[in-house]
């Protein structure tokens, strides 16, 4: 059955439409290269936070009306300072940029296009908002980390292929606890960009 990709605009529909992807997010981001030992509650704050942010873009993946994929993006100048100190300390106006966030997708639906159909939705998004550039940040993990699967995909050819590329000394560093650490540890990120 193929995918429907479309943008939640209205409220009721968003708010109804969290707990999957709560659930969502746990799931994928548990996987590597992420390794996050995520909780509901937490995932439910997140999200909370994020539909009420002004200018906030929801895409999802459906399949026979279940949620198999989303993918988010909102202005950075809606961004907490974490999100914005690296752009601000190297003169980037963040007014005119557009940050992605997650992009989480159930694996069996991998490789079918829905990742380009994220990416054109959150694009248009964003230049329907006036923004000049997408940005969007990866986590950094050593080529030897013990959790790195032997078939690990790496991502970098299909950001490429969509026009984007990290920008050096663009990065930032986020806490979240991994699922073989007893507590949060800091995860080295690092900014890709694009211009729109």
């Amino acid at each position: 059955m193929k995918a429907v990709i479309r943008t939640l605009t209205d409220a009721a529909e968003r708010q109804a439409a969290l707990p999957a992807l709560a659930a969502l997010r746990i799931e994928v981001f548990r996987d590597w290269p992420y390794l996050y030992d995520g909780t509901e509650d937490y995932e439910a704050d997140y999200l909370t936070e994020f539909m009420a942010e002004a200018g906030s873009v929801l895409v999802v993946a459906e399949v026979g009306g279940a949620i198999v994929g989303a993918a988010t993006a909102s202005p950075m100048a809606g961004q907490k300072a974490e999100f914005r100190a690296p752009f601000e300390q190297r003169g980037f106006d963040t007014g005119s940029l557009f940050y992605f966030g997650e992009s989480v997708l159930k694996s069996g639906f991998r490789g079918l296009g829905i990742g380009h159909g994220f990416f054109d939705a959150r694009e248009a998004a964003a230049r329907a908002a006036g923004a000049k550039a997408a940005t969007f940040c990866a986590v950094l993990r050593p080529q030897d980390h013990p959790l790195r699967p032997v078939d690990a995909r790496d991502l970098h050819p299909f950001w490429r292929a969509r026009g984007y590329a990290p920008v050096d000394g663009l990065t930032c560093s986020f806490d979240w606890k991994d699922i073989d650490q007893p507590g949060e540890t800091a995860h080295p990120m690092q900014f890709w960009m694009r211009d729109l």
